[in-house]
């Protein structure tokens, strides 16, 4: 199962997301008027846009989530897309990702995590 499709499918339905074409070259991105969201990487992961502000307010849950990886110094997650509970995660972590673009923005905005360092990543 494309567990990355099913769960673009259900976010697309979403009135303030839109696809768009994204940098990084994923397949499919989801963005609002002014910003990236969310980017789908093959069929089992996506990276969400959270901001830094939001990943530090939410940082003990993330590093309690085997699904959830963080990034070194980026606004961008991944969320490794295995099983239905994990999209149901990530339409919580992109809910947040809106809150969050609705404030300031990062002062330094960072493309998403496809070809950074891994911070840390649980267990699988």
């Amino acid at each position: 199962m494309n567990t990355a499709r099913h769960a673009g499918e259900r976010l697309m339905s979403w009135p303030s997301l839109v696809p768009g074409r994204v940098q990084c070259g994923a397949e499919l991105g989801l963005r609002t008027a002014t910003q990236d969201i969310v980017h789908f990487h093959g069929e089992h992961e996506a990276d969400v846009h959270l901001t830094r502000a939001m990943i530090a307010k939410l940082r003990p849950a993330l590093l309690g989530s085997s699904a959830v990886r963080l990034r070194a110094g980026s606004g961008w997650v991944t969320v490794r897309l295995d099983m239905g509970s994990d999209i149901d995660l990530l339409a919580t972590l992109v809910s947040a990702a809106l809150q969050a673009s609705t404030r300031v923005p990062d002062s330094a905005p960072d493309g998403c995590t496809r070809s950074r360092t891994c911070l840390t990543s649980g267990p699988r």
